[in-house]
């Protein structure tokens, strides 16, 4: 049964790593409490069912009542790990997802495992900045809404924020357009996977913004300012925390200007130049290595042909 070792209901440090994650901002916390809680709420059935059956027999005691007990409550943490009755679903699209596009079952089970997470001292010296989770922003952005780095309700409808975005940007996208021959509203919309809509760009550790809307990494070539933040990139498919250091610019403008002369001066974005068709310019960035993201062009394209942008974009 798949997920059916992710808790021990033993483990004592299980509810201190769930308060550590938490207290970290990690967009996980909400699912591993969801998670936690469908486990109780499915051990108060199996205890109401137990105390509807006969108790009466030669091994009926206080002992084996104990070790029957700690048995269901390790049942309970196993079925909520594999996907239960959809209580930890149903909690975490209303914490912390879409309630109108609510994860699949393999989207909540696969990928976390709270026995795995890396124990640390308590003194442990905090990052200077929260990391942000890419990966997740833009599966969220794909779907129509903001995702913001800590744990908050998700705005409802951002249908004003994205036309006061896009009515921002837009003659920096069709400057970018003239050079590269990638239609505007690509450009903006990728802008849009990147940032939520450009309200949740990178800052530096003074909050400072740094009107980095494509999150274009800073190589060793870089010269301009930078903004060092953890991030969640996907190595062989597996989601991965890292630091990294990102460009940092002086307007949106500059960051139009940084990703055009990025498509069009390098070799491997040859094939994304002058694209055309929505999923063929979000395919072959993926497969030119732009983010690693599994479903990268998939979300994209989504925001492409999605009624958000459609309905921002002047007419």
């Amino acid at each position: 049964m798949q997920g059916a070792a992710q808790l021990n209901t033993l483990d004592p440090n299980a509810m201190a790593d769930l308060k550590r994650l938490a207290k970290d901002n990690d967009p996980k916390a909400i699912e591993a409490a969801a998670k936690q809680f469908e486990s109780l709420f499915l051990a108060m059935v199996l205890k109401s069912m137990r105390a509807a059956m006969p108790t009466t027999g030669l091994m009926d005691n206080d002992q084996s009542r104990m070790y029957q007990s700690l048995l269901d409550q390790q049942l309970a943490a196993n079925m909520a790990a594999s996907g239960g009755a959809g209580l930890a679903k149903a909690l975490i699209a209303q914490l912390g997802g879409n309630p109108m596009q609510a994860p699949s079952r393999d989207e909540i089970s696969a990928g976390f495992d709270i026995a795995s997470v890396p124990r640390r001292p308590a003194n442990a010296a905090a990052a200077p900045l929260p990391p942000v989770d890419l990966a997740a922003r833009r599966a969220s952005m794909s779907a129509g809404v903001s995702a913001p780095t800590t744990i908050e309700p998700t705005p409802p409808e951002i249908s004003s924020d994205a036309a006061a975005f896009v009515r921002k940007v837009m003659p920096h996208a069709q400057a970018a357009s003239r050079e590269t021959g990638i239609p505007a509203h690509f450009m903006v919309a990728q802008a849009a996977l990147e940032t939520g809509w450009g309200k949740y760009q990178l800052r530096d550790a003074s909050g400072q913004p740094s009107h980095n809307l494509f999150n274009i990494k800073a190589g060793s070539s870089w010269e301009g300012k930078t903004v060092s933040v953890g991030t969640t990139e996907y190595v062989n498919g597996r989601p991965v925390t890292e630091q990294a250091r990102f460009r940092a610019y002086g307007s949106y403008a500059e960051s139009f200007r940084d990703y055009a002369r990025l498509i069009g001066n390098s070799p491997r974005y040859a094939d994304v130049v002058g694209q055309q068709d929505a999923a063929a310019f979000a395919r072959e960035l993926q497969a030119a290595g732009y983010a690693t993201d599994p479903r990268y062009a998939e979300k994209l394209t989504r925001i492409i042909t999605g009624p958000t942008l459609r309905g921002a974009l002047p007419g």
